[in-house]
């Protein structure tokens, strides 16, 4: 998945109103902060141990990132151009990591 999808109207942080949210916040508390620099300093050399995980609303048409924030803003500040990842649906019926396909097409700019 591109980095550069990870932005307002295509993949929104779950937690925060914006990406620039999570990136204030982890800046300002020491342990986010901590995650942060240590993802920084093994990325580089590891790459990124554990996909972040997108949840996709069957009710609205809405991705986000339901699980690795930290890991994402990571990837933002290093400019990492593409990370790895896994997704769910969130539907009436349940919630379950999917084998199928993702679906970009839910990516394009809303306004």
């Amino acid at each position: 998945m591109p980095t550069a999808l990870l932005r307002t109207g295509q993949i929104r942080p779950t937690e925060y109103a914006k990406w620039a949210d999570a990136h204030r916040r982890f800046a300002r508390r020491d342990q986010d902060r901590r995650i942060v620099d240590e993802l920084l300093e093994s990325i580089p050399i590891d790459g990124l141990q554990e996909p972040i995980t997108l949840g996709v609303s069957d009710r609205y048409p809405d991705v986000y990132v339901a699980d690795g924030h930290h890991r994402a803003v990571a990837l933002m500040r290093l400019r990492i151009p593409r990370f790895p990842f896994r997704w769910y649906w969130i539907k009436n019926s349940g919630v379950h990591i999917e084998d199928d396909p993702f679906p970009y097409h839910l990516l394009e700019q809303r306004p």
